[in-house]
């Protein structure tokens, strides 16, 4: 098993397989998982910087207080309900196209992330700030966003009727967001 506190940077992990199932307490700074399989691979309390995760495949990758900074996950699948423990944070990371569905994401933190075109179908966002995210055509079907905190998200169209969303936090200027479908002439 790597060393607590492992650091790594620069890795392109498709010539650099990870050699252990198990990374704690590890730092990766501009590292390359492009179409690598981390599936069956635990990270937990890790550090991504500026890492690219385009085609990785992460089906049963339990992340466990994990924090990307910078990262891209541009048409990302992020998992599956079963097998996928998420309890992360995303700055400024790009997750356009990704997929988070049926995903319990409650205990993720998104900040000045660009989700535009995500599908959130299904998935648990109850609780969840969306702090200065870009929504732009982000799909929410029977999303629970109980709580979620989108005062400063831009862009989204949420339909109330195909989802949750007391208590959600909204601001006054996004309620077109929410009246979409009514075709309504607001100023």
């Amino acid at each position: 098993m790597p060393m607590p506190n492992d650091y790594f940077q620069n890795v392109l992990f498709a010539q650099t397989p990870l050699t252990e199932s198990e990374y704690e307490n590890c730092t990766f700074v501009d590292c390359d998982f492009a179409n690598v399989d981390l599936s069956g691979i635990t990270f937990f309390e890790c550090v991504f910087k500026g890492c690219n995760f385009v085609g990785a495949k992460l089906p049963r990758t339990p992340l466990r207080e994990v924090q990307f900074s910078h990262c891209d996950f541009t048409g990302q699948r992020m998992g599956n309900a079963s097998g996928f423990l998420m309890a992360v944070s995303f700055a400024h990371c790009t997750l356009r196209r990704a997929s988070f569905y049926k995903l319990r994401l409650n205990k993720c933190v998104f900040k000045h992330c660009n989700l535009g075109e995500a599908d959130f179908s299904e998935a648990d966002l109850s609780r969840v700030p969306l702090t200065d995210c870009d929504l732009l055509r982000a799909t929410f079907e029977h999303t629970n966003l109980e709580g979620a905190d989108l005062r400063t998200a831009r862009y989204f169209a949420i339909d109330p009727d195909l989802n949750r969303i007391r208590r959600a936090k909204f601001s006054s200027d996004q309620l077109a967001g929410l009246l979409l479908k009514y075709d309504l002439d607001l100023d």
